[in-house]
């Protein structure tokens, strides 16, 4: 049996917003297109219906001009405190846990993938791991500018 973490890439991060402020980045397509995605991408949202079945369309316009079709369903949701969805092709269940810390917020994002070979392939055909790097920083910057702090 192999074990749990050769299946994921995981993200933790520190943000200073409150807890409030960061699910409203997770969840009004408004602000998610100004930090969702690697470096160089854009996005554009079709559809988010955040309820648990509800469907997540949107297409990562990368810097080449190709277009990157996701589609999501959400499997469950706790206001404020956890998203899980699953993302088809590739395959995989994103947990994204948001825990008060006053005027700050812990955010813990993880993806889980079918397989270690799984992941391999989507890191190194990818970078996978990068890009939630750089979406989070991209997300800390947005929060900042949004905080007029930048």
């Amino acid at each position: 049996m192999e074990n749990i973490s050769s299946r994921e890439i995981q993200i933790s991060a520190r943000l200073h917003a409150p807890d409030e402020l960061v699910w409203e980045m997770w969840t009004n397509p408004e602000h998610l297109i100004n930090w969702w995605g690697p470096d160089g991408f854009t996005s554009t949202i079709h559809h988010m219906d955040l309820t648990e079945g509800g469907e997540w369309l949107l297409t990562l316009h990368g810097p080449d001009g190709t277009n990157y079709p996701n589609r999501s369903v959400y499997k469950e949701i706790v206001p404020f405190r956890k998203m899980v969805f699953e993302h088809f092709n590739p395959h995989f269940i994103t947990t994204v846990l948001f825990t008060p810390l006053g005027e700050e917020t812990q955010l813990d994002w993880t993806m889980l993938f079918d397989s270690a070979e799984m992941r391999e392939t989507i890191v190194k055909a990818h970078k996978a791991d990068e890009g939630q790097r750089q979406n989070i920083e991209k997300l800390k910057h947005y929060l900042l500018s949004l905080q007029g702090e930048e």
